[in-house]
């Protein structure tokens, strides 16, 4: 059986309550009732000794008992107590609680036998029968009745233990209220945490699940606004960035495949007809070179590839030199050449200075420059310009490629820069696009701590612009 979080916890509600109960019941009524029991017993001796000091005169006298009997029989019953005047020698001359109407010797009522004060060793207070004059044991006290410095006897004032108990039990039972009030409370936090937290993430766990299976598309629905609505959402947005990465996956893998099949189709087929000798002795050259077209495909796809995987944030190391950003751009502008001429594509490049001194990776700047002004190719129409150019802004150089062709619609701007992200538009007119260019291009400059951005209008033109740090003129020791 799986122990649950809702079931744990109210599993220690209960365990809780029942030990709160326990520790009430036990050591805190212990506690107070021992409290009680020594608030009282001082109370009752300090009326003892007050009694003791204050009828001390005439003890003896018949008369006087009678007048002070009414008195502290009052005195008795409105505390719940018994008061006894008792001489050392064990005749008691006064109590409140005996009916003397009977009594022969109106000034002796009883005797306590085995009365002896020196037991108590120097205490005043007991808890005892009193020589087995009461029903059940109580709490006593003594106080010496003292007369030209000699004892006379013995005020003795008791208290049945069942008022003691009555009167600890009625402001005892303040505690339970306020135990009763704390375990609601705690009852209702843990309402509260059932509805706020358990009912959540049971909803974010099947969510979880449901994302392990691979349905993205399920939404979690918690409205809370604290940590865990932000971790809902938070697992939302992830499924939602899982599932368009495996869409664009899927749809990368497609691009690949067709794209690795396509050369290896042309190259195997052609390679068949030259060793059948199907082709004529004039023609092998031809399809020699369409051989070595198709095999620098295959090379340029194996190469991007190798080398997002290479981009990795975490591993990825940079050879930073300082360079002429103008000579990267003038040689990349002649490599593309040839395949300008035919199509009639112009270049227009504006520079800031004769020599603009950057700090970066060269070789991977220079395949950020190849790949824009590739992709600025393929978008381009025939009988176009291309206009390049470079900035100084502070501290950094700003490069920006413009072309004047379809543009991209404003849906796929935010998705042109992500790994796998390819649409047909982007595969260009010679359909020879593996769509990881401009990935390739947004790791390059991330890696250097820079920034791309891009504008586009549909059937105008896209502008890519992208920003690197200048190198001080002192640092011009190596130049291309």
């Amino acid at each position: 059986m799986r122990y649950k979080m809702l079931y744990k916890h109210i599993l220690i509600y209960v365990l809780i309550t029942a030990c709160s109960l326990i520790l009430v019941n036990t050591v805190c009524y212990k506690t107070h009732y021992t409290r009680e029991y020594h608030y009282y017993a001082e109370n009752m001796y300090s009326m003892a000794t007050q009694i003791s000091s204050e009828y001390a005169l005439d003890y003896f006298s018949e008369s006087h008992l009678r007048e002070i009997e009414l008195e502290l029989a009052t005195i008795s019953k409105l505390d719940g107590t018994r008061i006894i005047f008792i001489e050392p020698n064990g005749t008691v001359v006064l109590d409140t609680e005996y009916d003397n109407s009977n009594s022969s010797d109106s000034n002796v009522l009883y005797t306590v036998e085995g009365f002896d004060y020196s037991k108590l060793k120097g205490r005043h207070t007991e808890y005892s029968d009193f020589y087995g004059t009461f029903d059940s044991p109580a709490i006593t006290v003594y106080a010496p009745i003292t007369y030209t410095y000699e004892i006379k006897g013995y005020v003795v004032i008791s208290m049945p233990e069942s008022v003691v108990q009555d009167r600890v039990d009625a402001t005892f039972n303040i505690n339970y209220i306020t135990l009763t009030i704390v375990l609601v409370l705690t009852l209702a936090f843990l309402i509260v945490y059932f509805i706020q937290v358990h009912k959540p993430l049971k909803k974010i766990i099947k969510a979880t699940e449901e994302y392990g299976k691979g349905n993205f598309d399920y939404k979690i629905n918690i409205k809370n606004t604290d940590e865990i609505g932000r971790l809902s959402s938070s697992l939302e947005y992830m499924a939602n960035q899982v599932g368009d990465m495996d869409m664009f996956q899927q749809k990368f893998l497609s691009n690949i495949s067709h794209d690795f099949r396509s050369p290896l189709t042309s190259i195997k087929g052609y390679l068949e007809a030259i060793e059948d000798g199907t082709v004529p002795p004039e023609m092998i050259k031809k399809y020699i070179r369409i051989i070595l077209f198709e095999t620098d495909r295959l090379t340029k796809l194996t190469s991007n590839i190798l080398t997002l995987n290479e981009l990795d944030p975490k591993s990825v190391r940079l050879e930073i030199t300082t360079f002429d950003l103008n000579s990267i751009i003038r040689h990349t502008v002649e490599t593309f050449e040839g395949k300008c001429k035919q199509r009639h594509i112009n270049f227009s490049i504006i520079y800031a200075s004769s020599k603009e001194l950057v700090k970066g990776d060269k070789s991977k700047i220079g395949q950020v420059i190849y790949n824009l002004i590739d992709n600025a190719i393929k978008f381009s129409p025939d009988h176009s310009t291309i206009a390049i150019t470079v900035k100084e802004r502070g501290e950094k150089a700003f490069v920006s490629v413009k072309d004047h062709g379809c543009g991209i619609p404003k849906e796929n701007l935010d998705k042109i820069f992500d790994r796998f992200y390819k649409s047909d538009a982007s595969r260009g007119r010679d359909k020879k696009g593996s769509g990881l260019g401009l990935s390739i291009t947004k790791e390059v400059i991330a890696a250097h701590d820079e920034n791309i951005d891009v504008i586009s209008t549909v059937g105008v033109g896209t502008e890519f612009t992208f920003t690197l740090e200048l190198a001080k003129k002192s640092n011009s020791s190596f130049l291309d």
